[in-house]
Parts: C-alpha cells; sequence; structure tokens
C-alpha cells in the first residue's frame, strides 16, 4: 500500500525554494524559514510569486512530485510533472477505450453513481438533523437519478442525468447551511470568477482537490488528460476532472459547509474586486490549507476494500482501481461512496 504523503504549500510572496540534498530548503528576503524532507512530500502548491531553483524542480520531477502554480488567490495556472510513469500499455489502453463510447459511457456511469449518491448522503445527513420538505424532495430526485444510471446508457444521455442532477443538489445547497446570521448566501453556482463567498471556497477546495487526484493518476501511470466523462479540450485535465466528481461533496462541499456552519470563517475575511470576483484574504487562505490538511487526515473505511485509510490514500486507491478497469482486471470501475 502506498504511503501517506503530504502536500506543502506555500503562500508566503517572494519565497524561493532551493534542493538542499534530499530537503527542500525554504528562503524569504534573504533567510532560511526551514526544510522539509522531499520523501515525505507528494506535492508542492506554490501561491503567486513563488520561485524554484532549477535543481530543485528536476529533484521534484525525479522524485515524483507534482508541482502545481496557481495565483496568489488560487486560481490554478500550470504544473509540473516528472517522467511518465507506469506500464505504456496501460496508457495505450486508456488511448484507445477513451475513443470507444460505450467503454466511456461505463466508466463515466460508475463516476456519475458515486457523485449522486454521495451527494444524495450529504443532503440526508443535513434532513436528519434539520428536517426539510425541500432537502426531502431533492433526495427523493437524486434517488431517481441513481435508478436511471442502472440501465445501459448512452454517454450523453448519462452526461444528462449527471447535469440536472447537480442542478437539483446545488439548487438546496443553502440549506446546508445553518448560519444564523445569514453572513452567507448560496444562490446558484459561479465559477471564473466565484461571485459569492460561497462559491469562492468551494472552487477553492475543488483547485485543492484536483491537484491532489491529478498527482495520483500520475503515480499509477494513467494519463490526467484523458477522461471518459467530461470531454477532452486541450489543457484541461479531464480524466482528474472525472474522478474528482466523486469526492466533491463528501471531501470539499462538506469542509465549506462546516467551517461556515462552525462560525470559523468570517464574511470579512473576503473582498471583491472590481470585476465582482470575490476572493480569500491571506489569512483565510491559510487558514483552509491547514483544514484541509487535517481533513485529508481523516481516516475512514474504503467501501470497496473494506481496509482503513486516511482520506488522502482515497484518491490514490480510487486511481490504481481506475487503472486496473482499464486493465481490464474489472468489468466495471468501483467508484468511491460514503457509507
Amino acid at each position: 500500500m502506498k504511503q501517506y504523503q503530504n502536500t506543502l504549500y506555500i503562500t508566503t510572496q517572494g519565497a524561493y525554494l532551493s534542493k538542499d540534498g534530499e530537503c527542500i530548503a525554504i528562503h524569504h528576503d534573504g533567510n532560511l524559514k526551514g526544510k522539509i524532507p522531499s520523501h515525505t512530500l507528494g506535492g508542492l502548491v506554490l501561491f503567486g510569486r513563488i520561485s524554484c531553483s532549477p535543481f530543485l524542480l528536476g529533484h521534484c520531477a525525479e522524485k515524483g512530485i507534482t508541482i502545481s502554480w496557481l495565483t496568489e488567490n488560487g486560481r490554478f495556472l500550470a504544473a509540473m510533472n516528472g517522467p511518465v510513469t507506469g506500464n505504456v500499455l496501460l496508457r495505450t489502453e486508456q488511448y484507445k477505450q477513451s475513443n470507444d463510447l460505450q467503454r466511456c459511457a461505463s466508466i463515466a456511469k460508475s463516476i456519475c453513481i458515486g457523485k449522486i449518491y454521495n451527494s444524495r448522503v450529504i443532503l440526508q445527513r443535513t434532513a436528519r438533523s434539520h428536517p426539510s420538505p425541500i432537502l426531502k424532495n431533492a433526495c427523493f430526485s437524486l434517488g431517481q437519478s441513481l435508478i436511471q444510471l442502472k440501465n445501459e446508457l448512452p454517454l450523453d444521455t448519462i452526461r444528462g442525468i449527471e447535469g440536472k442532477a447537480a442542478q437539483i443538489y446545488f439548487g438546496v445547497f443553502q440549506h446546508l447551511l445553518h448560519d444564523k446570521n445569514s453572513d452567507f448566501i448560496f444562490k446558484s453556482r459561479s465559477r471564473r470568477p466565484p461571485l459569492d463567498e460561497v462559491n469562492c471556497l468551494l472552487s477553492f477546495c475543488y483547485t485543492l482537490l484536483t491537484h491532489d487526484i491529478r498527482g495520483a493518476l500520475e503515480s499509477v501511470g494513467l494519463d490526467p488528460a484523458v477522461g471518459y466523462l467530461h470531454r477532452l479540450r486541450p489543457g484541461r485535465p479531464a480524466l482528474a476532472l472525472d474522478l474528482i466528481e466523486e469526492f466533491r461533496a463528501y471531501i470539499a462541499d462538506r469542509l465549506v459547509c462546516t467551517l461556515i456552519n462552525r462560525g470559523q470563517v468570517k464574511k470579512n475575511q473576503f473582498r471583491k474586486t472590481e470585476s465582482g470576483a470575490v476572493i480569500m484574504r491571506e489569512d483565510l487562505l491559510k487558514f483552509i490549507l491547514q483544514e484541509w490538511q487535517k481533513r485529508k487526515q481523516e481516516t475512514i473505511i474504503h467501501p470497496f476494500l473494506n481496509e482503513k485509510m486516511p482520506i488522502n490514500l482515497i484518491f490514490h486507491t480510487q486511481a490504481r482501481l481506475l487503472a486496473a478497469t482499464i486493465r481490464g482486471d474489472y468489468d466495471q470501475y468501483p467508484p468511491f461512496t460514503v457509507r
């Protein structure tokens, strides 16, 4: 089993990272701020004006440490991975199946089942503690979507079911927020840019999730750009976007709702730009990163393998199961579902 590895997030503007033996040295204003053994890291996420030495870039590539560059406010810019790993035959089969609409539909259906099932579980948990006919109806509608997915369906129909389910879920998302002061209002999903505080938090957590999933896919030898549910587009990590669907509600959405409901996030920790985009202030960004790391360290029982593991390893496990499915070890991809 792959060992748990951390992700190092650097937010201090003007920081400089270099290689020091088998460690990553962090410098700022000409002073050494610390060293992190590289063997404990699975990824680096750099926000804003952070620079790296060429030797460090080569070291990370050699060790399989994914580096992602984001803007200071958390918008994804680029990523660097080392040499392609894994069996070339696996990627060849991945590319072959991506051109087979029936095979695409099979994998996409499993992913959608995982996504809708987990979204429904999150709504059901809230409905138990805060009964609401609106949540009850939404859970029923999502259940109907799951029933539809039991049938053999063409890919476009599956995408349509997934899109409708997302509309139902986000249509009642405000009911997951119990903030008594009503500081946080969610009306609809907005991206690029997020137009309110809740969407800002969701988009940021989805970006972090994409980084982790992308690294997991690379580590098992899959190409994160060639997916099955999301349409292929240059520069788009389609397979990573496929796989995060199973984790959005349980990991990202749940974390955002918990922080808001506990009063750990305040409205004055955001600001609005001239374009109307809502962004986080630096103190909140650092806090969210800390909570994200804590969330990934929580342990759960994997529903398919029945093994206890931290959430961070669930990403890698699902990537392995997807690779095994593409190789033909499983007839159908077993998605991650919450018990």
